[in-house]
C-alpha cells in the first residue's frame, strides 16, 4: 500500500533552512551546509545531469528514497527557492503537487517532472498526489511549514531526519508549532556514516 513519507536534512539544532531563504538563496544563509553530504554523492550528480559522485551506504539511502517516490507535495516558498536554481531536468522526475494561492497552469519540465499548483490547500494536494503514486509513495518535500501541516493531519507514515554534524543557531526549525499532540515517533533505525546520521520513524497513528 502506498505510503506518505517525510524524507529531510536537518542540522545538529534542529533547522532544516537558514534565514533569509528566498529565489537567489535557496534554503537561507547557509542552509546548503546541511546537505554537503548528499552533494557528494552519485544519485545526486545523476538527477542533476552530471556525472561521478561518490557510492556507499549514503549513496544507498538516497537512491532508495528516489526509487520510492511517485509523488512529491511541496510549498510554494519551497518552489520557488528552488525554480530558478533547479537544471532543466527537475530533479523530482515524478508529478509535484505545489500547495499555493495563486493559480497557475502546470509546468513541464524534461525528465518527467511536471509542477502543478494546488489552491485548495493540504489534503486536497494531498489527494491528487497519492492519484498520481500509484503503489509508489508520496513524499512531503518540504518546507517546514507543509511537513507541520502534513503531521498535525496526520498524514505522515514515516519520518526520516539526516542529521548533519553542524550547528545552525538560526533559520527554520523543522518542529516548531507542533505538540506532542500532533506526532507521536517510534525508532526504526539509525545508520551512522562520516558524514551524517540517518534516522528513521514510524509515525505513531
Amino acid at each position: 500500500m502506498s505510503r506518505v513519507f517525510v524524507d529531510v536534512g536537518m542540522s545538529l539544532d534542529g533547522f532544516i533552512a537558514g534565514p533569509n531563504g528566498r529565489p537567489g538563496n535557496p534554503l537561507g544563509d547557509g542552509g546548503t551546509r546541511i546537505h554537503d553530504w548528499v552533494f557528494r554523492l552519485a544519485s545526486f550528480s545523476e538527477r542533476a545531469g552530471l556525472s561521478g559522485g561518490e557510492t556507499g551506504a549514503d549513496d544507498d539511502i538516497v537512491r532508495a528514497v528516489f526509487a520510492r517516490t511517485g509523488a512529491n507535495v511541496m510549498g510554494r516558498r519551497m518552489f520557488d527557492e528552488g525554480e530558478v536554481g533547479w537544471p532543466t531536468k527537475a530533479p523530482f522526475h515524478t508529478p509535484v503537487f505545489v500547495l499555493t494561492h495563486d493559480a497557475r497552469e502546470p509546468w513541464v519540465r524534461p525528465g518527467g517532472t511536471t509542477f502543478y499548483f494546488v489552491t485548495d490547500g493540504f489534503e486536497s494536494a494531498l489527494e491528487k498526489a497519492r492519484a498520481a503514486a500509484g503503489a509508489l509513495d508520496v513524499r512531503i518535500s518540504g518546507g517546514a511549514d507543509v511537513i507541520q501541516q502534513a503531521l498535525k493531519a496526520g498524514a505522515v507514515d514515516e519520518l526520516a531526519i539526516h542529521v548533519a554534524p553542524i550547528i545552525m543557531a538560526h533559520g527554520v526549525r523543522l518542529f516548531d508549532h507542533l505538540s506532542t499532540a500532533d506526532v507521536t515517533l517510534q525508532p526504526v533505525e539509525a545508520i551512522q556514516s562520516p558524514v551524517v546520521t540517518h534516522l528513521r520513524y514510524r509515525v505513531v497513528k
